[in-house]
């Protein structure tokens, strides 16, 4: 058995992570697949997933901060004569496009300090896609 849905966030800062944790669960709970496995995808060249702690919203400023640091923005990327999104492109490859988090009796098992985080490299975005896929 298998089961899909997408849902559409909203980015109001040109570089974010955002929880989206509460969201996923409630697919995972509709899906009423007890034991298995979801896969959260973000379809876009410019954003990307992780699992990271959220209980302190400092690591979100530290991530960024770390990333910006080891990827600067308008480092003259031969890209940025296009766009001038080099910086975005190169993040969110990085960072990658999925997680895949286990389930079992119908939760996800993540570990006590772990949510799902978007991550925007380029926004602010009006919709970002976030498609949840479980098997």
């Amino acid at each position: 058995m298998t089961f899909e849905k997408e849902f559409v966030i909203k980015t109001s800062a040109h570089q974010e992570l955002i929880d989206i944790t509460h969201e996923v669960k409630k697919i995972v709970h509709e899906s009423g697949i007890k034991d298995g496995f979801c896969i959260i995808f973000i379809p876009h060249a410019t954003a990307g997933v992780i699992l990271n702690e959220n209980a302190d919203p400092n690591i979100k400023i530290d991530f960024l901060n770390a990333l910006n640091k080891a990827i600067p923005e308008r480092a003259n990327y031969l890209h940025d004569n296009i766009d001038g999104n080099a910086a975005a492109h190169i993040k969110s490859s990085i960072v990658g496009p999925s997680v895949t988090i286990p389930i079992k009796n119908n939760q996800l098992l993540l570990g006590t300090w772990q949510d799902i985080m978007f991550c925007e490299f380029d926004g602010p975005r009006s919709s970002r896609k976030v498609t949840v896929h479980i098997y």
